[in-house]
């Protein structure tokens, strides 16, 4: 199978990231069929070919078919690419089952850990689809605001798979002149450096609205990925990924970037908001909350140390105050940095 062959693609999830990777995909001439579940969402892309819900502003392809009907927009797709929430990985996944083929290559662009059982997306996808651990399954992940890949800003991205077949065909499909494609191996590594940078933009934003300063947040990032790369290694994935596009690259985008929900999150906390009132107040999905809450516990399960992840499910979960919470990061037992 190549690229060519491909005459019909299905996105699942027609938020900001969503529409953005459908846009891209259609107007690299292939036809899409996009699901939403909010049936305004679907009108408004009919009627006015925006998604005036998630992506304002940007005009898509007339490529895009939208839909509110799931089987139908899988059904006999040779690539399905996922990216509905997290939590709802599951049962969206289970709800289309039937209808997807056992060859089909599956790309979750989704970043997150699951609550109740801490497992990635492609662990989700694994246990659901038809073929089981024998599907193709890849990840799609790196520093890729959606507002920035919808209006053609140059983006380098990664995609990972067990199988390098299915890592060649999603590479040659998505890619474009301004969206870099790299290959990667390490299915684990690259899902949980694109969760787990979440929950950092979100302590990275606390510093910023609470005004303690450029060093804490530079030293946040930092350590912050000293963590990712701890939990990675003993969940089996490949130490140098942390440094790669999935890793270093999306926690520096996340934790810097105005275009950040995890991060615009945390600047309303450090602002002295609290959690429920921000994220009622939120259409979009801030995953970094979700994900704070399953690492944190997973963490606790395979005995790893998270001190940051520790932190910040403290202040979204238990109401700390996030000066305390710096203070106990700051005090706690002095180490070598290796260590």
């Amino acid at each position: 199978m190549n690229d060519m062959t491909m005459q019909r693609i299905a996105v699942v999830g027609a938020g900001s990231w969503g529409t953005a990777l459908a846009n891209l995909l259609a107007c690299k001439g292939y036809d899409v069929d996009l699901w939403a579940y909010e049936p305004e969402v679907k009108a408004a892309i009919e009627q006015q070919r925006e998604n005036t819900v998630f992506l304002p502003g940007i005009p898509l392809s007339e490529r895009i078919c939208p839909t509110n009907d799931l089987v139908a927009a899988v059904a006999g797709k040779s690539l399905v690419v996922m990216v509905v929430p997290s939590h709802v990985m599951r049962v969206t996944a289970a709800n289309m089952a039937t209808a997807l083929a056992p060859d089909t290559i599956v790309v979750s662009a989704t970043k997150g850990v699951e609550n109740d059982t801490f497992c990635l997306m492609s662990e989700i996808l694994e246990q659901t689809l038809p073929a089981g651990s024998q599907q193709p399954i890849a990840a799609l992940s790196g520093p890729s605001f959606a507002a920035e890949v919808a209006r053609l800003m140059p983006t380098l991205i990664t995609v990972a798979s067990r199988s390098s077949d299915a890592a060649a065909v999603a590479q040659q499909v998505f890619a474009t002149p301004h969206f870099r494609v790299y290959t990667n191996d390490d299915l684990i590594g690259v899902q949980l450096g694109g969760s787990m940078k979440n929950y950092i933009a979100i302590a990275a934003g606390i510093v910023d609205g609470a005004k303690i300063g450029l060093n804490i947040r530079a030293a946040l990032i930092t350590r912050g990925l000293a963590e990712m790369r701890r939990l990675g290694v003993k969940m089996g994935a490949n130490p140098h990924t942390f440094s790669g596009l999935s890793g270093l690259g999306d926690l520096v985008l996340t934790c810097t970037g105005d275009l950040s929900r995890n991060h615009t999150v945390g600047v309303k906390i450090g602002q002295g908001m609290k959690v429920r009132e921000i994220l009622d107040g939120m259409r979009s999905v801030a995953e970094g909350v979700k994900t704070a809450h399953s690492v944190y516990h997973l963490s606790r399960k395979i005995g790893v140390e998270m001190p940051i992840c520790d932190s910040v499910y403290q202040m979204l979960f238990e109401d700390a105050d996030p000066r305390d919470a710096l203070n106990q990061l700051m005090t706690r037992r002095l180490k070598d940095e290796l260590e």
